[in-house]
């Protein structure tokens, strides 16, 4: 199937009561593990591309990667920019396929990340591509989100950002962060602000960033294995699966990926210290990623079978 727009996606999320999982590719092995999970459960998927991976990947690499899904996988799917800095990056995304980007303006004073947001969504809409964008900041460092200080979206403000910017779906910050150490202490969301933003936004479909749960059982795997993750924490499962049947139509999901592909690559080096091909030890990476997203599709989005 080729790629498609969120829009359909989420007005049946919105309307089932599910949530579309939001997962980072870096290579062919992650968007091969997720695009093959989505399939097996029947489910709708994004595939998002963040500065980072396309300067790892590279920009033509990334797409071409994709394009090549696109002739193989039976499901929809969107490819997404991630936390776009600027109005170039959303350009050049756009130009260049992407049929949904996210402009980050949240570490702006509130009118300059309105006035950013608007000139994307002119250009994006233009061309038929969705718009997120964001409110609020979260805690934690993921690449380019650089704010360590989480600030909870304010309820006026989204109603009259969204309104004034034109975007198309909010993220917004409950309660979430970026990275593997989430939660300092008991983890909680804001679940009556977000019940307070889904009624002054009806109809907008809410993101959910710093999402991974950060599996106890997968950072054993990884430590056991001579790695050293300490500390590392996320957000209950229960917590995302309650998100999952609001307003939060999209939620976002990288940090369980890079742990289960670091869990299995290092299982097989260290347990087969004779392996040096390294489609052995890949392939078990890209199994890997297959696993935990149907597990995330199945048992926390709530979107198998919904393609």
């Amino acid at each position: 199937m080729s790629l498609t727009g969120p829009r359909s996606l989420f007005a049946k999320a919105l309307e089932e009561g599910f949530a579309v999982g939001a997962f980072n590719i870096n290579n062919m092995e992650t968007v091969q593990g997720i695009l093959q999970a989505a399939e097996d459960e029947r489910s709708p998927v994004i595939l998002q591309v963040s500065k980072g991976a396309r300067g790892y990947a590279g920009r033509a690499y990334l797409h071409k990667m994709v394009e090549a899904a696109s002739a193989e996988i039976g499901i929809p799917f969107v490819l997404h920019l991630d936390h776009g800095a600027d109005f170039d990056i959303c350009k050049s995304c756009i130009d260049d396929g992407f049929t949904s980007v996210m402009i980050d303006g949240s570490h702006l004073p509130f009118e300059e990340n309105i006035a950013l947001t608007r000139r994307v969504v002119e250009y994006a809409h233009e061309r038929g591509v969705w718009v997120e964008a964001e409110l609020g900041r979260l805690a934690g460092m993921e690449e380019a989100v650089s704010s360590r200080e989480s600030v909870y979206t304010d309820p006026d403000e989204a109603e009259m950002f969204v309104a004034r910017s034109g975007c198309d779906s909010l993220a917004i910050a409950i309660g979430t962060s970026h990275g593997a150490c989430k939660f300092a202490g008991e983890a909680i969301l804001d679940f009556k602000r977000l019940d307070v933003l889904a009624q002054r936004l009806p109809g907008v479909p809410l993101v959910l960033h710093g999402a991974s749960s950060v599996p106890q059982d997968t950072v054993a795997v990884v430590n056991a294995h001579g790695g050293a993750v300490a500390g590392a924490s996320g957000v209950p499962e229960e917590l995302l699966k309650r998100a999952a049947v609001s307003a939060i139509c999209k939620i976002n999901i990288d940090t369980d990926l890079r742990l289960a592909v670091t869990a299995a690559i290092r299982t097989v080096l260290t347990e087969e210290p004779g392996v040096f091909d390294p489609r052995i030890y890949f392939a078990a990476g890209r199994e890997s990623v297959r696993s935990m997203v149907r597990h995330k599709i199945r048992d926390v989005l709530g979107s198998a079978g919904k393609a």
